[in-house]
């Protein structure tokens, strides 16, 4: 057998990208460019912070109990999330709407208890320009990276509902597989980056 024969039989061959791996890498890039806004946005926060001399202590102003519960409620969406893949895999598409509609209404509910808190806030008097504990770019910072992260939840929402509509018109379990493996991409993201916002402007 000549070098090249067994170059050949040993060289594993190249797999073309499919429509299912394009969906994949379309997915990662915009993931990837979501971080680094969330990072830029969480870096702000904290050389406002790092400047500041009259930055109020977030646990003493918002409080982490109803956060630490809605942060519960998005961990366990991601269990759901993990587990309607699962029974997908296994060709049962009636647990995996199920799942799905679970991991949507807690995305929901969260989103609905982010509300209650913001007007809870508002109505102690903190402002997007201000607030009674100190310095105003505290509002400011929490509004806009809380509201951000919220819409990408709502967004996400919206999204997980569409994926179980699409999962039902699937003759097949198979045929969806790759739309719902990608959906829970987005949605693992958007837990952590939900860990990172609490860890950051709550706890530290």
């Amino acid at each position: 057998m000549s070098a090249a024969a067994v170059h050949s039989a040993i060289e594993p061959a190249e797999t073309p990208l499919t429509p299912d791996s394009w969906g994949k890498l379309g997915m990662w890039i915009f993931l990837a460019g979501d971080a680094v806004g969330f990072g830029t946005l969480l870096a702000g926060y904290g050389a406002m912070r790092a400047t500041s001399a009259d930055w109020p202590i977030p646990f003493d102003v918002l409080g982490i109990n109803l956060t630490a519960a809605m942060t519960f409620l998005l961990i366990c969406s991601s269990v759901t999330m993990v587990k309607a893949l699962e029974w997908l895999g296994k060709g049962d598409r009636a647990k995996c709407r199920m799942f799905l509609f679970l991991t949507a209404l807690g995305g929901a509910i969260f989103v609905s208890l982010q509300a209650w808190e913001w007007s809870h806030l508002i109505h102690a008097g903190l402002r997007f320009s201000g607030n009674p504990w100190g310095a105003s770019l505290f509002g400011t910072s929490f509004f806009i990276v809380t509201g951000f992260h919220g819409l990408h939840v709502t967004g996400g929402v919206i999204y997980l509902l569409a994926i179980i509509r699409y999962v039902a018109n699937r003759p097949q379990a198979a045929a969806s597989y790759n739309a719902v493996e990608i959906t829970g991409l987005y949605w693992h993201f958007v837990d952590l980056v939900w860990i990172m916002v609490f860890t950051f402007m709550y706890l530290l």
